[in-house]
Formats: C-alpha cells, structure tokens, sequence
C-alpha cells in the first residue's frame, strides 16, 4: 500500500482506452491529486487546457479486468481555488417555453469571467469559510450566498470497445454523471471494461442543486484524494453510489438521449439487483422495500435520475 502525490501534466477530454496512463496504481493505494475547472483553468485561474471538463486520468488499477467491479472511494474532495463561475440562466429544458420567452437574455457581460463567453457569472469561495457567493449582478432582495458541498462531476472508466465518449454525456461507464452526492466520502462503483479499469476523474464543482438546471454548477478547480478497491467478475450494469447513510443507483445516459423516465427505470431496476446481490433480498422484498423507502433524485434534467435506499433499512450486508 503507497501514497501517490500526482499532478497531471496533461487533461484529456474522453473516456477512451487508448489515452496514455497518467499513472498506475494498486487496489488500497492512496491518490491525491487535482482537477481543473470545466473551462480549463487551474488552481492559479491560468487556463492550462482547453475547456470541455478536461479529465485527469487516465489512472491503471493493477489487477482490473474486464467484467470486474472499480469501487473508487473519495476521501478527500476539496475546493482549491477562491472563485468559480456558473451559467447566468437556467437551461431552457427546465423550463416551459412561455416562462422563459422574452423574460431576459442569457447574455451577462462579454469576457467577465472567460474570454468569448457572455453567459456566464463569477462566484466568489471562501475557502476558510466554506461558503460560496455570487460576485455579480448584486441582487435586490439578498445575497446569494450557501455552504459549498464540493463534488466531482465526471468520474468513470474507458468505455466498452473501441467507443471513446466526450466528457460531455454519461453512460454506463460514469463520465459526465453530474450527481451532487458524489462528493467526499462517498464510493463510486463502475463496471470495468479493458485491462487496468482507466479511471478518470475531473468536472469539480463547489455547489451543484439537484438536477445541474443551470447546466453548470459553480465550477472550479479541485483537489482530490481517493482510494481504489475491486470485486472480481462483480462488474454492475451502471453507476452505483454508495456513502455513510444510503445506497444509490444512477440511470446513467447521455444527455438528450432519452427520457427522464428511462433513466428512472434504469435506476430502478439496477436497485433490486443490487439488493439482491449484496442483501440477499428476494425481488418482491426489494420491490416492497424500494416502494416504501426509496427516493428519487433528479441528477441531470437532461435525463439521468438516480435512487437511493436508507441503509438504516437493510438487513445486514452479505459481502462487499
């Protein structure tokens, strides 16, 4: 078992298995490392990639093979930077038409926040406080200002075959999965497609609501620690969530793909096999269970949804 101290020299921008290894590491290994924000700056603000959630990664886990389950579990989520940004208007797929028509512009100011960008607003991270505030446009009633809840919004594996996904969408592999509760302390599980798993990690955002509405957060740069583990040929059909007080399963697809109902049935049905997998609960107990227990999480409104189970109501765990 090691600590690696690692600084990417080098982002990439998909979920493929051909990118070259950052670094190779071993199950109980400990990482930290960092992440620039979606646009592409760094700790310092200097813009050091091109924008597009640039991933660091990609990380070789000694022993991963194919239908293998990748737990990675995320000790340490940090903000590293005193500002971020975030998109000035809600996206126009939250909203009914006749709300948003004509009511104001998407437009802020030109290059307030980014070069060639006129749609986005700063905000300001106390990193001594743990509170974020939006810089401007001031508003008339109070201040916009919340407790960070600081999270990382892509992390997944190379995707299966030779398909090589933007950081833009999700999928079954993870990528741009966007879901709040993935933030310190909570474990991610990722099916594993090509030797060595390729995980990558990127996207960090100080504050997201449910859902990403905005289509972005208050992004930023991000340091981060994490440890890995593996479950052989245990490999789940998509993300799987899990922290101190529940599990969570994610009905992870690209954006505008489809439905929000599909990705709700996705979710669903990755829940009773995991209760089953993990709790020994025959389906009709997991269906019970889930329908008086359970509740939905809207992680993208562009069609990802998520479940989650109060671990308070599960019988003991059978292995895992």
């Amino acid at each position: 078992m090691a600590t690696y101290d690692i600084t990417p020299d080098r982002y990439y921008r998909t979920f493929s298995h051909a990118n070259p290894v950052l670094a190779t590491i071993a199950p109980g290994d400990i990482v930290r490392s960092s992440s620039v924000d979606a646009g592409g700056a760094d700790a310092s603000g200097a813009t050091v990639t091109e924008g597009g959630n640039p991933l660091t990664g990609p990380f070789f886990v000694e022993g991963a093979e194919a239908g293998d389950a990748l737990l990675v579990t995320l000790n340490r989520v940090r903000c590293n930077r005193n500002w971020g940004w975030s998109s000035y208007r809600l996206r126009l797929e939250a909203l009914t038409p006749d709300t948003i028509e004509g009511l104001y512009s998407s437009a802020y100011k030109e290059g307030l926040v980014r070069p060639g960008r006129n749609n986005i607003v700063p905000w300001d991270i106390d990193l001594a406080t743990g509170i974020t505030s939006l810089r401007e446009p001031a508003m008339k009633t109070q201040k916009l200002a919340f407790p960070v809840k600081p999270m990382m919004g892509c992390i997944g594996v190379a995707a299966l075959g030779d398909f090589a996904p933007t950081s833009g969408p999700s999928g079954p592999y993870g990528g741009n999965i966007d879901y709040n509760e993935i933030g310190e302390g909570a474990t991610v599980m990722l099916p594993v497609y090509h030797p060595g798993a390729l995980l990558y990690i990127g996207d960090g955002h100080a504050l997201q609501g449910d859902g990403e509405a905005l289509g972005t957060a208050v992004e930023t740069s991000m340091a981060f620690e994490f440890t890995v583990a593996l479950r052989k040929r245990a490999a789940p059909i998509g993300p799987r969530v899990e922290n101190a007080e529940a599990l969570m399963t994610v009905g992870s697809q690209p954006e505008f793909a489809s439905s929000m109902n599909r990705g709700l049935q996705m979710a669903t049905s990755d829940m009773v096999r995991w209760l089953g997998e993990d709790y020994g609960l025959e389906p009709w107990e997991a269906h019970l269970l889930i329908g008086m227990t359970s509740r939905y999480d809207v992680v993208t409104v562009l069609g990802s949804m998520a479940l989650r189970v109060p671990k308070s109501v599960l019988p003991p765990r059978l292995h895992g």
